[in-house]
C-alpha cells in the first residue's frame, strides 16, 4: 500500500532549539557545527523533520525571534556555509528541515527599521507602522504580552506599533514592498532547498486600517488557544483579521512552485473556526495550524477522547490536525504529570498513534524537565518585565512569564556539562540524574527515549497510521481509551490504559502486535493493561 497524501500531511516534526542543543566550540551557547554532529542521533530517534527556532542575525534581545537581516547566519551559531552543510546533511539522511519565519515583525536594530525611524521622508518609512499620537498612544491596541502596543519615537515624534515586544516593531502589510521583499526572503531559503516555514505568531500580520479602539473584555489572562481576548481587551482589531486569512491563501500559493512540495505551519491563535479560516475553505490556506489544546491536557481517558472527536468533527480530511504537548515558549509537561514516566508513555503514544502531525519539542523525549529559574534572575524578556512576581505565584495563576525554564541545555551524556557544552552554559543546567541522559536512555530498553524511538518508527512504517481515518472505540473501563485507524482493509487498533488499575480488553481475532508498553500483555485475544500501559495490535478486515 503506497503513500498517497503529500509529505507533511504524514510526517512527524522535532523542534530544536539552537541556543540550547549542541555548543560545539565552548562559548556556552548551541549552534550548527552542534546539531551537524547530532544528527545520526536525531535520524536514530526516527525523526522525520526538523524545525529549527530561528538562528537569522539577531541582536538576540528575544533570543532570535528578534531578526536584524533575515538572510545572514548570526555569528553566535556559524556560517551560511554551516547552514548549507546542515541542509544537505539532513537532506541526506532523508529528513526534511523547516525554518522558523518571523514575517509578522524584525529587530529594531534591523536596517529597514533604522531607517524607517530616521524621518519621515525616508522610502522605509512605510515598512512600518507608525501612527501620529498626541500625549497618549494612537489607540488602546494591548500587545500579547500585556502593554500597549504603541512605542513612542522622539525622533519623529510618533508611535510605532510592535504586537509583541516594544524592540519587535510590526511590519505594515497594506505597502505592497514589504509583501514583495518579504517573500523574496521565502524565496531565498526554499532556493537553498528548505522544506518548509513555521510562522510565528502569523495572526498578528495585518491590523485594522482604521485603527479602530478594540472593545472591552471580562478575561485578563490568555489562554494558549485564545490570545484574542485578554488584558481586558478583545482584540477585534489586531488579531485575526479577514486580510490575514487571506494573506495565508497568498502566501500558499507562493511557494506551491517550488519541487520540494513545501508547507506552512502556522502559530495562530482562536476558536477552531478561526483557526480553519487561516487553512482556507478548501484546505487552500496555511498546510497546517498549531493546536495547544493537549498542552493543557487533564490526564484522563476522557479528555483525549473528546479531544479526539473533536478533531474529527472540525478537521476532517483534507485537514489535519496537529498534537503539540510543548514548545519553546510553554511550561515542559512531565512537569505537569509529577514526573511520572508512565504517564509520559501513555500520552506520546496518544500524539503519536491519533489521526494528526506529532510535534516534538526537543527533550521530552528523555523527559527534560522545568527549570527553576525565578523571574527575577531571568533571561527572557517577558520575565525581565516581571521581576518582581515570584515564580511560585505566576506558576498558581497558570501563568508562564520565565521562559527560560523550558529551554535549558539538551542532557547527553555523562561529561562535564552533560555533553552539551565543554564551557559554562548560557543558561544552568537544573537538575538531574545522569539516567536522565541521552547515552544512559539509549541503553535502557524501557526508557522514555526507547519508547519514543518506538513511536517514532511504528508510525514512520505504517502507512495506515500515517493516511488512516479514526473512530473510536467502546470500552467497559472508563480510564481506558481505545480506537483504530483504518486505511481500506487495514485496521490499527490502539488501547491506552490512563488508570491506576490493572484492566483487560478483548482483542479482535487474527490480530498482530505491533507495539507494547507499560506491562501490557496479551494472550489468547485477551490483552491484559496493567497501570498507566497501552498497546497496538493490526488486524485485516475481511471482505
Amino acid at each position: 500500500m503506497e503513500n498517497k497524501m503529500e509529505w507533511w500531511k504524514q510526517t512527524s516534526i522535532y523542534q530544536i532549539y539552537p541556543w540550547s542543543f549542541q555548543d560545539s566550540n565552548g562559548d556556552g551557547i548551541g549552534d550548527l557545527q552542534g546539531i551537524l554532529g547530532r544528527l545520526d542521533q536525531i535520524q536514530a530517534l526516527g525523526v522525520e523533520t526538523i524545525w529549527f527556532s530561528p538562528f537569522y542575525q539577531s541582536p538576540g534581545e528575544d533570543f532570535g525571534y528578534d531578526i536584524s537581516d533575515y538572510t545572514a547566519i548570526d555569528p553566535r551559531f556559524g556560517t551560511m556555509e554551516d547552514c548549507d552543510k546542515l541542509i544537505k546533511e539532513i537532506h541526506k539522511r532523508k529528513m526534511r528541515i523547516v525554518l522558523d519565519m518571523v514575517m509578522n515583525h524584525t529587530s529594531d536594530k534591523h536596517p529597514w527599521f533604522l531607517e524607517s525611524k530616521s524621518s519621515k521622508e525616508n522610502p522605509k518609512r512605510d515598512f512600518y507602522i507608525w501612527r501620529k499620537g498626541t500625549k497618549k498612544p494612537p489607540n488602546n491596541w494591548i500587545s500579547m504580552v500585556g502593554t500597549s502596543g504603541w512605542n513612542y519615537d522622539k525622533t519623529t515624534d510618533e508611535f510605532y506599533y510592535s504586537n509583541f515586544l516594544s524592540f519587535q516593531p510590526d511590519l505594515n502589510y497594506r505597502n505592497p514592498k514589504v509583501k514583495k521583499v518579504m517573500f523574496g526572503i521565502l524565496d531565498f531559503w526554499l532556493d537553498k532547498g528548505v522544506d518548509g516555514f513555521r510562522l510565528d505568531i502569523f495572526n498578528s500580520i495585518y491590523k485594522d486600517e482604521n485603527f479602530r479602539d478594540n472593545p472591552s473584555s471580562l478575561r485578563y489572562f490568555p489562554t494558549p488557544d485564545n490570545h484574542d481576548e485578554a488584558f481586558f481587551q478583545k482584540k477585534q482589531f489586531n488579531l485575526n483579521l479577514p486580510e490575514s486569512f487571506a494573506f495565508a491563501k497568498e502566501v500558499r500559493k507562493h511557494i506551491s512552485k517550488y519541487k520540494q512540495k513545501p508547507f506552512l505551519i502556522g502559530e495562530v491563535s482562536g476558536s477552531d473556526k478561526v483557526l480553519k479560516s487561516f487553512l482556507g475553505e478548501k484546505a487552500d490556506g496555511l498546510s497546517l495550524v498549531f493546536q495547544f489544546e493537549l498542552i493543557h491536557f487533564d490526564y484522563h481517558a476522557k479528555f483525549f477522547k473528546d479531544l479526539l472527536e473533536k478533531n474529527e468533527k472540525d478537521f476532517p480530511a483534507p485537514f489535519v490536525p496537529t498534537y503539540v504537548l510543548g514548545n519553546h515558549d510553554q511550561r515542559r509537561y512531565i512537569d505537569r504529570l509529577g514526573g511520572d514516566i508512565r504517564k509520559a508513555k501513555v500520552l506520546s503514544a496518544f500524539q503519536f498513534l491519533a489521526r494528526g502531525i506529532p510535534i516534538v519539542y526537543y527533550g521530552e523525549e528523555i523527559a527534560r524537565k522545568e527549570g527553576r529559574i525565578s523571574n527575577f534572575l531571568g533571561k527572557d524578556p517577558i520575565a525581565k518585565m516581571n521581576r518582581l512576581v515570584p515564580l511560585f505565584l505566576s506558576n498558581l495563576l497558570g501563568i508562564y512569564i520565565n521562559r527560560d525554564n523550558c529551554r535549558l541545555p539538551m542532557l547527553w551524556d555523562e561529561s562535564k556539562n552533560a555533553g552539551f557544552s565543554k564551557e559554562s552554559p548560557w543558561l544552568p543546567l537544573g537538575k538531574f540524574q545522569i539516567e536522565d541522559t541521552v547515552l544512559n536512555q539509549k541503553t535502557n530498553k524501557d526508557s522514555l527515549w526507547n519508547h519514543y524511538r518506538s513511536l517514532f518508527q511504528l508510525r514512520k512504517g505504517s502507512v495506515v497510521l500515517k493516511e488512516g481515518s479514526v473512530k473510536t472505540k467502546f470500552s467497559n473501563n472508563p480510564d481506558v481509551l481505545s480506537f483504530e485507524r483504518i486505511l481500506g482493509n487495514k485496521v490499527v487498533i490502539v488501547y491506552l490504559n490512563f488508570g491506576e488499575k490493572e484492566t483487560k480488553e478483548t482483542i479482535p481475532k487474527g490480530s498482530k502486535s505491533l507495539y507494547q508498553f507499560g506491562g501490557a500483555k496479551e494472550r489468547e485475544g485477551i490483552l491484559q493493561l496493567g497501570a498507566h500501559s497501552g498497546a497496538v495490535f493490526e488486524t485485516i478486515l475481511k471482505k
